[in-house]
This record gives structure tokens, C-alpha cells and sequence, in this order.
């Protein structure tokens, strides 16, 4: 990717211990990829609607979206991003505690690219980080 078209994330994610280890292992790994986070799905599509305005991650983005949150959980934003015509083709990977084959199920009926298990993604979250790594250079995002 060129400098214009680096990727950014935006975390959606209700515990802020969570999202500061998300963080701090992307920054340990090297990876200069900027980090929004919103603390709940209903934040997050407040900031995705009004990215003009530069507060939410600049496309290319990749959203990585908890699935148990307050007031609106990753099932239900989801249904509200994949409904907005114009965020229906936003790229999200899951990244939550259930490793529940009715909720990977249900979540990959959302188009979702990928659902990671946050105890399976290794110390420091580093196979989050070798993803996050390898699809920055391999992929084209619109």
C-alpha cells in the first residue's frame, strides 16, 4: 500500500483493557497502523456517519468489532452496517471472548472477512498482529 493508502482500524470494543492491548501490540510489532476506538456499536456508527469530519479511522479502514457490548452488542451493528448503503461494504473481523459456533455462524451471515477468539490469538494478541501485518500489504480495500 502507499503511504496515501495505509490502513487504519477502527476498534469497536467495550473494555478498555482490551482495546489498550490491541493498541499497545500493534505499536510493540511496529506497526504504524492508527487506531479509532469507539466503546460500543452505537458510537461506532456515529463515527463511521460523519467521517468527514475525520473522526473515525480514514478509509482503508478494517473494523475489528467485539461481539458483547452495552447498548448495542456486534449482532446489532452488524444488521445497521451492512443495511447503510453506504457502509454495506466496510471489511470487519471479529475479535471476541465466544467461541460459540452459533455466533461465528451468525456473525459470517454479516459478510464478516474473518472471527479470531481473543484467548486463541496468542500472547499480546500476535496472531492478530501477523494478520493485521499480512493484510496491509496483500490487500486492496476499498
Amino acid at each position: 500500500m502507499t503511504r496515501s493508502e495505509a490502513l487504519s482500524i477502527l476498534l469497536i470494543e467495550d473494555d478498555d483493557v482490551a482495546a489498550e492491548a490491541v493498541v499497545r501490540s500493534l505499536e510493540k510489532a511496529g506497526l504504524t497502523i492508527p487506531v479509532i476506538w469507539a466503546e460500543d456499536g452505537l458510537k461506532a456508527l456515529e463515527m463511521l456517519r460523519v467521517t468527514q469530519m475525520g473522526q473515525a479511522a480514514p478509509r482503508p479502514r478494517v473494523i475489528l468489532l467485539d461481539l458483547n457490548m452495552p447498548r448495542m452488542n456486534g449482532f446489532e451493528f452488524l444488521q445497521a452496517l451492512r443495511a447503510d448503503p453506504k457502509l454495506s461494504d466496510e471489511v470487519v473481523f471479529v475479535l471476541t471472548t465466544s467461541d460459540d459456533e452459533s455466533d461465528r455462524t451468525r456473525a459470517y451471515h454479516e459478510n464478516i472477512a474473518g472471527y479470531m477468539v481473543k484467548s486463541a490469538v496468542g500472547p499480546q494478541f500476535s496472531k492478530l498482529v501477523a494478520l493485521l501485518q499480512s493484510y496491509q500489504c496483500a490487500v486492496k480495500l476499498p
